[in-house]
């Protein structure tokens, strides 16, 4: 195995002087949370392909359904088609050369010491880790408030506590998102959040009191005996109404901002990056144009306006949407490793906002178009193999015409429904419980995505573009690390790879 690796090594050196991030990668040894994430896999992927001769990686996984870490790794991580051009490349080696760097760890960021029970093991990662990237994150807009604050906040917490005990530990960098500022309109700066921050501005919070806040809820809860389903439903609730309550919209960028919160406030002399990524979208470039998994933010909108099942939502045809391919945000993720690596001289704490809507905007109104345009050249083909007609779709510049519309137009005729439901010994029960599941899913997703779809701010990103200025100096490739959004064109990568890649690999059949 030693050897396969030194000669590919050798091959490495034959074929092209090694870029300076290339040559920093050589050795390192990676913990890497949330690993089986969109954004985890290409950042993976990306470090394979650079650097063989990475020292490890460490992959934090948790079990699911009886799957064991190394199962996980298997299934939902190395046998993607993300890793197609690394398997075409080291063919019959492939996986003997990803067995001998990446290791499955099995554990949970939401427990002390990230739920490493083997004591062996756990020592062994604190001897070995250089840089901890923790990108483990609950991503849903209302998410139970209990799990959020678990992973998003506490969980954030938890991973600098057992980065800042490795003894060879020189930097974390942490993926949080831009939509950690809320609300604000105008020009949003790369800025820290302060320990009990709010953006109410009127009072502050008390993180750990946050948490026992939460707990007493759940406990109560549980105490009166309401079922599981019940819970779940109350402590959503519960999560949006804190948010609300300290001027956060939605529970997720709420448990993100206090995370961000707990890292800069205790990271101590510990070099710490914060990447805000804004709308992550399919590759642009690399490792080859269009890889997405899953419908991921406004894809939804997108799949369901081809389908023929959207024509009207509430936006402002202003609002900027700012979209940013995943493998740009890899590529600043890894120059800053590369640039903040070791820096406790200065004690630092950088933001990073990779974004597009102060250099490159992209407007709904725009976007709204490009989709348009691609379904009319290419309809999508409906279950009964029919061409699905698309018209222009319509945005309502007032949420409560949306609502007003919807409650003419369906909930309206839903009450007659359920009145001769009634009348008819319960004959239509199945029909209209699945149309009031559906209309409450679109009145929730209207509201939930109501601070986005006439969000009025605009991500500057100063802090990213010094970074890509000190990258040219120290002689990285920024055409093999290239993160500006400026080299962007929107019609070309909407219509051509990102809206094919979402049906290509991003729905699955």
């Amino acid at each position: 195995m030693k050897e396969m690796i030194r000669e590919n090594d050798e091959r490495q050196n034959q074929d092209m002087d090694l870029d300076n991030v290339t040559k920093f990668l050589q050795g390192k040894t990676i913990l890497v949370t949330g690993a089986t994430g969109f954004l985890a896999k290409v950042f993976i992927e990306k470090i394979l392909r650079l650097q063989l001769n990475v020292n490890k990686l460490y992959l934090l996984l948790r079990t699911s359904n009886d799957k064991f870490a190394a199962q996980r790794l298997k299934d939902e991580i190395i046998s993607t088609e993300l890793f197609r051009i690394l398997r075409d490349k080291w063919g019959s080696n492939f996986d003997a050369l990803i067995s001998s760097k990446v290791i499955a760890v099995e554990g949970d960021i939401s427990s002390e010491n990230l739920g490493l029970e083997d004591s062996k093991l756990r020592e062994e990662l604190r001897k070995e880790i250089e840089i901890v990237v923790n990108s483990a994150a609950t991503t849903s807009f209302n998410e139970r408030y209990d799990v959020a604050l678990g992973i998003n906040t506490f969980g954030a917490f938890n991973v600098l506590n057992f980065g800042k005990k490795c003894d060879k530990i020189k930097l974390f960098l942490h993926i949080s998102t831009a939509y950690v500022c809320g609300e604000k309109a105008d020009m949003i700066l790369e800025k820290r959040f302060y320990m009990g921050e709010t953006l109410k501005g009127t009072h502050s919070i008390n993180i750990f009191e946050e948490k026992r806040t939460m707990e007493e809820q759940l406990a109560q809860l549980q105490y009166h005996g309401a079922p599981d389903k019940a819970i779940k439903s109350s402590m959503k609730e519960f999560g949006l109404e804190r948010a609300k309550l300290n001027g956060w919209p939605n529970t997720y960028v709420f448990t993100k901002a206090m995370g961000e919160m707990l890292l800069g406030h205790f990271k101590g002399d510990l070099p710490l990056v914060i990447i805000r990524p804004t709308m992550i979208a399919s590759t642009y470039k690399q490792p080859f144009p269009g890889w997405i998994e899953g419908v991921r933010t406004f894809d939804s909108f997108i799949v369901s306006y081809g389908k023929g099942k959207l024509t009207c939502f509430p936006a402002n045809p202003n609002t900027i949407i700012d979209v940013i391919p995943v493998d740009m945000v890899v590529n600043a993720m890894v120059v800053a490793m590369k640039v903040h690596y070791a820096e406790r001289q200065h004690a630092c704490q950088t933001i990073y906002h990779v974004s597009s809507s102060f250099r490159n905007p992209l407007t709904l109104s725009d976007l709204r178009n490009l989709f348009h345009c691609y379904f009319i050249r290419n309809p999508w083909i409906d279950a009964n193999g029919l061409r699905v007609k698309v018209g222009q779709l319509t945005f309502f510049s007032k949420v409560n015409r949306f609502l007003l519309l919807m409650q003419l137009k369906y909930v309206l005729p839903l009450k007659v429904l359920y009145l001769a439901n009634i009348l008819c010994c319960q004959r239509f029960k199945k029909i209209y419980k699945n149309l009031n599941r559906k209309i409450n899913f679109i009145i929730q997703l209207v509201k939930l995505y109501e601070p986005y779809t006439f969000f009025l701010g605009s991500f500057n990103d100063e802090n990213l573009v010094e970074l890509q200025r000190v990258a040219e100096e120290q002689g990285i490739d920024l055409v093999e690390f290239n993160f500006d959004c400026r080299s962007i064109e929107w019609e070309e990568y909407m219509t051509n790879i990102h809206i094919p890649g979402l049906l290509k690999y991003g729905i699955k059949s």
